[in-house]
């Protein structure tokens, strides 16, 4: 679903990713770890079609996403770090609004929303606008938005982000219960919830990515060394943080 081969930006004279490649299937949920400035958010602006590559190349569902950007974008579900919202409007309207951008029509549009409602769970803000809601309902408001074209690929970038530790459980779960037909990229700076929701984890650190590993490998590292697994996925940062002679992480 997700096909990213030997991708790399430069900006001017700095290489923001170098040289990146990795494949994300159908029900697979991976984990997008790295420490501020490593390349993460650039990564996915290049996968949703926001900054084409300096080179290599990135397909989604099949779509080439500098040839093909509209149909990548419309198999493509993207919740960014900051969820932007129109908060004047209600959430019914939003929806609608969103629905109607991403081409739906008629019964399909109330099928649609119907759905999103109910999976995210909003019947009890659907009449409020956005600007009333809680940061919680924000995030699944973004979700149900980037839900509603029903696409097979699910960017997610921080998306527990101000959340309360209970939303970000049942958000969690809820991530979890999308991911059986669809390939799901969850970028985020908490391992614990990294960890908790993927089978494999990609880490990247100066823009190259460092690892492409299962989550149970690591846990048999931790396991292994008497560490935590918060532990055994640090070392791969650390390890390279020693071999470029800086500090560790």
């Amino acid at each position: 679903m997700i096909r990213v081969e030997q991708a790399t930006k430069h900006y001017g004279a700095t290489v923001a990713v170098d040289a990146v490649s990795f494949t994300i299937g159908a029900g697979e949920i991976v984990g997008f770890l790295g420490p501020n400035g490593a390349g993460k958010s650039t990564l996915l602006k290049m996968v949703s079609t926001w900054l084409p590559p300096t080179s290599g190349k990135i397909t989604v569902a099949g779509h080439d996403v500098e040839t093909e950007a509209l149909a990548v974008r419309r198999s493509l579900g993207y919740l960014p770090e900051h969820n932007a919202l129109y908060e004047v409007m209600r959430v019914d309207r939003f929806l609608h609004f969103v629905a109607r951008m991403r081409g739906l029509q008629g019964a399909q549009i109330t099928e649609r929303i119907d759905w999103a409602v109910g999976t995210c769970a909003l019947e009890a803000v659907t009449g409020k606008r956005i600007s009333e809601c809680s940061k919680g309902y924000r995030q699944r408001i973004g979700l149900a938005a980037a839900l509603l074209h029903d696409p097979a690929v699910l960017l997610l970038d921080e998306p527990t982000h101000g959340l309360d530790p209970l939303q970000a459980v049942a958000f969690l779960d809820f991530v979890r219960e999308l991911s059986a037909e669809r390939a799901i990229l969850f970028s985020s700076h908490v391992l614990s919830e990294v960890t908790a929701v993927s089978e494999r984890l990609l880490i990247i650190n100066h823009g190259r990515l460092l690892a492409d590993t299962p989550v149970a490998e690591f846990k048999q590292r931790a396991s292994d060394s008497g560490g935590t697994l918060d532990d055994a996925v640090l070392d791969v940062v650390r390890s390279d943080a020693r071999a470029r002679g800086g500090a560790s992480a």
